[in-house]
């Protein structure tokens, strides 16, 4: 196998599609198949589930934002890129759940997805460079 100077395998692109991308579709077609059930189970109609599925959203597209940025890469303009994806993702995920019976778009979930998605955007930049390039793929 060809090495190249820092020591890793040079990475095919067979590779690099499963390895950065195949995680961030796997993690969007979770939040599609949760957002396609008609009811998820829930504290109705209490502060306590506006809290849970408000942490819910956040914590899935913090998530979502991680996984992206490990895929486009280090650079501002991949943070730039990761972002764009997670938002434009959670507004359709709103469109879609208006079509599920059940379900209904809400501008708060939108609000906080974005908020996660700043979130892993934020503690990305955080990390030590030696722990990003373990994490990249």
């Amino acid at each position: 196998m060809a090495m190249i100077a820092a020591g890793k395998r040079k990475s095919s692109p067979t590779r690099l599609l499963v390895t950065a991308w195949l995680p961030v579709l796997a993690w969007m077609g979770l939040i599609y198949f949760l957002s396609a059930q008609p009811d998820l189970p829930h504290p109705e109609g209490s502060v306590l589930d506006l809290v849970l599925s408000s942490a819910a959203h956040v914590a899935m597209f913090a998530i979502l934002g991680f996984l992206a940025m490990r895929a486009f890469g280090k650079s501002r303009r991949g943070w730039l890129a990761a972002l764009f994806l997670a938002v434009v993702y959670a507004i359709l995920d709103e469109v879609h759940q208006a079509f599920v019976p059940g379900r209904t778009p809400d501008p708060w979930d939108v609000v906080c997805d974005v908020a996660g998605a700043l979130l892993a955007v934020w503690a990305w930049s955080r990390l030590p460079i030696r722990w990003k390039r373990r994490l990249t793929p």
